[in-house]
């Protein structure tokens, strides 16, 4: 289907897939967009040029390249007589990390001097990577095993890669204060994001809503809230969980035993996964990962001279201004079996400082657009805290880029798909199956409520 606007649209927005994706993906989102707005007030993109195993390249090359599509598409309409005038970037999973890349590379190209940046949305998008919270050798197997499957992507998106000459991980250098990306992303009228409460087997809550809390973790001790007109699918962002009234049960020499054998038994999955699945799924998987991460070693390889139908060095700037469906279910599978873990309280702010930054957390929210809803703000002071929600054990730059993230200003608006057991591509209607439904609910919210023209 053609999503193009006709020569009077003057707005373009651009939907960018995720991991092992393609532009099919975004079918039913791009069609929803369509029926929302005709084409003679938007211009719809769906990017190309990352699709399927060109996504392993790494979120620098990925935003490269959605640049460079940009570039020539609004290059096109204008040799066409079609002028634009306000840009929309939409980012689902993965594709959240390659626009706010690529946000950054426009703006200082001094392209939002001339067009106007409007929408900025992410659906259950990883922005503080995958790295599950733990601090035992789960860590070492799954954090340090898992990044070391899937090219660049999975080194940028475990946090263990050391971008450019920075020192630091790319998505601590895309949510630095002083960055040409935090820049870059605070100058869109609106930031919004999606983000799954459960049932998501790529990217969790706390990612995904930039939060250093996950209070959906017990649902049934815990009330949701919803928005009214948007079923039982989309949470009320001012309150999304009242607690539910029942006293805590006392502890007993028996209850401790049952409580650590529940702790044991919640760890199964993991367990049986790496039994059962070493030998078979996860052989595969890793035979593919080294194949598919040797050939996009070769891309990137090619990329960065200039043989790949692109010029880095058009999108090379100084970073800190003041200076396939069975591999990924197994993937999935692996990373949904792990659980989360959690600091002490009263230690999170001690955490937060075990690296200090050399950049300073001066950033002013964004206010150019009366907000329906009020942001949420999910700083050390002022995240909600639902029965006290514990704070998840996440590294020192991961609590510096919530804050440094929410600094700039985010509508967050938690989804609950109770239909199936993927809500990561349910959320957006990944494909059309009729167990995905409820996430046609999300996109009418996302189109009635947050995208603006």
């Amino acid at each position: 289907m053609d999503y193009t606007g006709n020569s009077q649209a003057q707005h373009l927005c651009v939907l960018v897939h995720g991991l092992w994706g393609n532009p099919g993906h975004l079918a039913v989102m791009a069609k929803s967009l369509r029926e929302k707005h005709p084409e003679d007030s938007l211009h719809i993109l769906v990017a190309k040029r990352n699709s399927n195993s060109f996504t392993y390249d790494g979120i620098e090359v990925g935003g490269e390249r959605v640049c460079q599509e940009i570039e020539e598409e609004i290059e096109r309409l204008a040799k066409e007589g079609q002028e634009i005038k306000k840009l929309s970037l939409v980012g689902y999973s993965l594709g959240g990390l390659v626009i706010r890349y690529a946000a950054g590379l426009l703006d200082s190209k001094g392209f939002f001097e001339k067009i106007q940046p409007v929408n900025f949305h992410t659906f259950a998008s990883p922005h503080l990577g995958v790295r599950t919270p733990l601090r035992g050798w789960h860590n070492h197997v799954w954090n340090v095993l898992g990044a070391r499957t899937l090219s660049a992507s999975g080194r940028q998106l475990f946090t263990i890669d050391s971008f450019r000459d920075t020192g630091k991980p790319l998505l601590e250098v895309l949510a630095d204060p002083d960055s040409i990306f935090i820049k870059g992303l605070a100058k869109f009228q609106r930031r919004t994001l999606y983000a799954n409460i459960v049932n998501d087997r790529t990217a969790v809550y706390y990612t995904t809503g930039i939060s250093k809390t996950d209070p959906f973790t017990h649902l049934d001790k815990i009330k949701i809230n919803y928005l009214p007109e948007y079923g039982d699918v989309i949470l009320d962002p001012k309150t999304p969980i009242t607690p539910l009234d029942a006293e805590e049960p006392h502890d007993t020499f028996y209850g401790g035993i049952l409580k650590a054998s529940q702790t044991t038994i919640g760890r199964l999955p993991f367990f049986l996964a790496m039994i059962i699945f070493i030998p078979i799924g996860v052989v595969a998987f890793l035979i593919n990962s080294g194949i598919q991460s040797f050939r996009s070693n070769r891309r990137i390889y090619l990329h960065e001279r200039g043989l790949a139908g692109i010029q880095p060095g058009n999108y090379r700037f100084p970073l800190i201004t003041n200076m396939r469906e069975a591999v990924e279910d197994v993937y999935e599978n692996i990373n949904s079996a792990q659980s989360n873990e959690y600091l002490v309280a009263g230690t999170e702010e001690e955490a937060a400082q075990e690296e200090p930054s050399s950049s300073s957390l001066d950033q002013t929210p964004s206010s150019q657009d009366e907000f329906k809803v009020p942001l949420l703000r999910q700083n050390s002071e002022k995240e909600p805290r639902p029965h006290d929600s514990p704070t998840l054990a996440l590294a020192p730059y991961q609590f510096r880029m919530i804050q440094a993230l929410d600094n700039v200003g985010w509508r967050k608006y938690p989804v609950y798909i109770h239909k199936v057991m993927h809500s990561h591509a349910a959320i957006i209607i990944r494909m059309e199956k009729k167990s995905f439904e409820e996430g046609r609910v999300v996109l009418k919210h996302w189109l009635e409520e947050e995208f603006i023209l």
